[in-house]
Parts: structure tokens; C-alpha cells; sequence
């Protein structure tokens, strides 16, 4: 089976915000979600593979044919299970919120890792809507998602949510949200047989 990400060289301007990521978000999900060539338990006991694919069926036999994964599959399988998540932040963060690339970035990240309905939900998204700086809002909410479920602090997210606030405070010029910037896409065609 090949599955193939045709992102074309010359972008121009998205019509929405944008569904890619830019390669130090990249960076910071492969970081902070591992890799693992064959299904495994996170830390909530959920099966996953990949830099934190969430298996859908038992065994993740919605892949079965791309297993064991490798470092590139990977990868791929991230640029896929990302686009959701940026979508989901995309409806409901207004166009009145103006997001660079790295802003953006730390977002997606956040929400892949809590999901989209509690990113959704959240009282971040619902002081950017409001209009709050989203730095301070960014830098008092962010910290706070820093358990899974209502358990103990949990040292991995604590870190993780730093990384994110560092990655939301990175300047940067390319607009992700509400429109994504002209030029070239930050991450490289990727074609493998998997």
C-alpha cells in the first residue's frame, strides 16, 4: 500500500487556516509523543503507534498493512492524524484571532494531545475567542492541562505544555490562522511505500 502526501511546492494563500504544521511543531509532537513501530499502550492504557496515532480498531488494523512503522511511515501517519485537530481549532477559534505559524503550531499540538473536544471546550479557546491576548491566555491556560483525566500532576505533560508555551512564543511572520501564509510548505513532499 503506498500512501502518498502530495503537498505541492508553491502553496499561495490558504482559504482557511492552515491544516499542515510547520516543522519545529513537527519537531515538538515526534518529541513528545515517542515513536513506537507496533501498537503499544500509552499512558493511559489506549493502544497507539507512530508519534501517538490513536488505534481506531483492535491490533490498529485500520494500518495493519503499514506495520511495523517506520521512522518515515511515521511521519506520514502524523501529517494525516494531525489535520483533524487543526480543523477542529480552525471552527472554533474566530478569524478575529490572528495566529502566526509557531502560535499555531503550539495549538495543534496541545490538541492532539487532549483532543478535539476538549481543546474545543476549554476555557483557552473561549478567551481567544473572547478576545484575550492570547499570549497571557495561552501562558495562565496551557500550564493547566498538565493531568490525564482528574489523576496526579503528571511530569511528562507538565513538560510538554512548556514546550508548547515556548513554541507559541517564537516569533515567526507566516500567518497560520485565519489564513495560511504564501510560499512554500514547511514540510517536504513525503512518498514512501509503507
Amino acid at each position: 500500500m503506498r500512501l502518498l502526501l502530495a503537498f505541492g511546492s508553491a502553496w499561495g494563500v490558504c482559504a482557511a487556516s492552515c491544516t499542515f504544521v510547520s516543522p519545529g511543531t513537527l519537531a515538538l509532537l515526534k518529541a513528545t509523543e515517542g515513536f513506537v513501530a507496533l501498537p503499544a499502550p500509552d499512558q493511559v492504557g489506549a493502544p497507539t503507534v507512530g508519534h501517538g496515532h490513536q488505534c481506531q480498531r483492535p491490533g490498529c488494523d485500520e494500518i495493519a498493512a503499514w506495520l511495523p512503522l517506520t521512522p518515515l511511515s511515521a511521519h506520514e501517519l502524523l501529517l494525516l492524524d494531525i489535520k483533524p485537530f487543526a480543523q477542529a481549532l480552525s471552527a472554533a477559534i474566530p478569524p478575529t484571532v490572528p495566529l502566526n505559524d509557531s502560535q499555531w503550531g503550539a495549538l495543534v499540538s496541545w490538541a492532539y494531545s487532549v483532543g478535539t473536544e476538549s481543546a474545543r471546550t476549554s476555557a483557552l479557546v473561549r478567551r481567544l475567542a473572547r478576545g484575550d491576548d492570547p499570549q497571557a491566555v495561552v501562558a495562565e491556560e496551557l500550564p493547566k492541562w498538565n493531568r490525564v483525566g482528574e489523576s496526579q500532576v503528571i511530569p511528562g505533560l507538565v513538560a510538554r505544555r512548556a514546550a508548547e508555551v515556548a513554541l507559541f512564543n517564537q516569533p515567526s511572520a507566516r500567518a497560520a490562522h485565519p489564513r495560511c501564509w504564501a510560499g512554500e510548505h514547511p514540510v517536504a513532499t513525503a512518498t514512501s511505500k509503507v
